[in-house]
């Protein structure tokens, strides 16, 4: 008995070392601005590219969102993406081509992420992937260089863990609450060295992007990568995608046996009731310094775990909090909607329900994840709700999550953000960053403050 993770990988083995080594063929590899590491590696060897047709670069850490122009150290990164490329015979989505965007979205939107298949990326968030079936996860420049020269990647098979969300989650509770919970419930490094498997009635509920969401996060609580195994929802999604099987029910037959088998063991197990979630949001430093919207900022002299309580104190001093203080009276300076965890036209539904007819009483921006993306909010009249509330409606790109392309927060701010990190200067040099779903951040655009999105999602979804 196999979990999906093992029957995947078991696939993909080529040979295992009596060191427990693994040695993994990669189907496919994504690359991006941050690779011109691995490309300088291969220029010294003289080394080619194994497999271009494999490969698919993309720019968005450094792609601008808000300017017509790069600046010209932006410019260059963008210049040796394309220099390196073309060296390779690698295709190449650069700034403002019509299939640009942030790799893990993109990845998924164009189907060339696929069930059953090995994805690697020289970025964190490659756990992304994983919602569709597949195994994803981050590798480093070096490891860049041996998949381009090599099409293949040692690795140690991680610990299996399997999340079981039971229930269903209530009306305003969106995947990235879910993740939130999670990663509080097993801290920021709790998986660490386990591939996570999520699983039960709530996951299986998620749509695609709520999915993508999800996993998206793993890495946050020290995971290898997420998966959840395929589905009906995940077939839906894919078929009529550019780069889906040309055989497309011959390959659903395939993936349909890639789901966990019944009495497949797992390393760890936990369970979560979906109905205990509510809209969660960060107060630290950490992704896991997270609390539901209703709740106070903890008292760092209250927390049992010395080392815990210490990293308690020193959060709540860079980001200006007081313990006890409610979570709904911290105000905000501006809202981020964007970034490969939620940025995607289901997230900007979501946000758009909340700001349909309202006024954001500070601004933001909205950063959709795609070229494609950005297209279909235009002609559904999102991008318009953005702009009439008061929001920048921006170009696709990783923008304000990371603040490589010039988007920043600015030392001291206060930022609501649907982004994925929020450590110090995170998102600019003194940045404060508050985790949250697309609906809570365009809550918190209306009110000006922390808020709880509920009652304005009345009537509304």
């Amino acid at each position: 008995m196999l979990s999906s993770f093992e029957k995947i990988w078991l696939r993909h083995e080529i040979l295992r070392r009596p060191d427990g080594q693994s040695l993994l063929f990669i189907d496919r590899h994504f690359l991006h601005e941050g690779s011109f590491n691995a490309f300088a590696q291969l220029a010294e060897r003289g080394a080619a590219v194994a497999h271009p047709n494999r490969c698919t670069a993309v720019a968005d850490h450094y792609a601008p969102t808000r300017a017509t122009l790069p600046e010209p150290a932006i410019a260059d990164m963008l210049d040796r993406l394309t220099q390196n490329t073309t060296r390779h015979a690698i295709p190449l989505a650069g700034w403002q081509h019509p299939d640009q965007g942030i790799v893990h979205v993109i990845g998924p939107e164009r189907g060339l992420t696929l069930p059953g298949l090995t994805i690697v990326c020289g970025d964190s968030h490659t756990s992304t992937h994983g919602a569709l079936g597949a195994i994803g996860f981050g590798i480093g420049a070096s490891e860049v260089a041996h998949v381009l020269t090599t099409q293949t990647l040692w690795q140690k098979p991680p610990r299996l863990m399997r999340i079981t969300v039971a229930g269903r989650l209530g009306p305003g509770i969106t995947a990235k609450d879910l993740a939130l919970c999670i990663i509080t419930q097993l801290g920021a490094d709790g998986a660490r060295g386990h591939a996570l498997e999520y699983a039960g009635p709530a996951v299986r509920a998620l749509s695609m992007e709520g999915r993508l969401t999800l996993c998206n996060l793993s890495i946050e609580c020290g995971a290898r990568c997420g998966l959840v195994a395929p589905d009906e929802t995940t077939f839906a999604y894919l078929r009529g995608r550019p780069h889906a099987p040309p055989d497309f029910d011959r390959a659903c037959a395939d993936w349909a046996t890639l789901p966990t088998d019944p009495g497949a063991r797992f390393d760890r197990e936990e369970t979560i009731d979906a109905a205990t979630i509510a809209p969660t949001i960060t107060w630290g430093t950490s992704p896991e310094d997270a609390l539901p919207i209703t709740a106070t900022i903890p008292d760092p002299a209250h927390i049992p775990n010395p080392a815990r309580a210490a990293h308690a104190s020193e959060a709540l001093a860079y980001m200006g909090l007081t313990p006890g203080q409610p979570l709904t009276s911290v105000r905000i300076d501006r809202v981020f909607i964007g970034s490969c965890t939620n940025s995607r036209i289901e997230d900007l539904r979501l946000a758009a329900a909340v700001l349909a007819g309202r006024t954001a009483r500070v601004p933001g921006l909205v950063s959709p994840g795609s070229a494609r993306v950005k297209q279909q909010a235009e002609q559904e009249g999102l991008a318009r709700i953005f702009t009439d509330a008061g929001l920048a409606w921006g170009l696709p790109g990783c923008s304000m999550c990371v603040g490589m392309n010039g988007d920043q927060v600015a030392p001291g701010q206060r930022c609501a953000s649907t982004t994925n990190r929020n450590f110090r200067g995170r998102q600019g040099p003194g940045a404060r960053t508050h985790l949250m779903s697309p609906a809570m951040a365009a809550a918190a655009a209306i009110t000006g403050h922390l808020t709880d999105v509920r009652p304005l999602l009345t009537g509304r979804t």
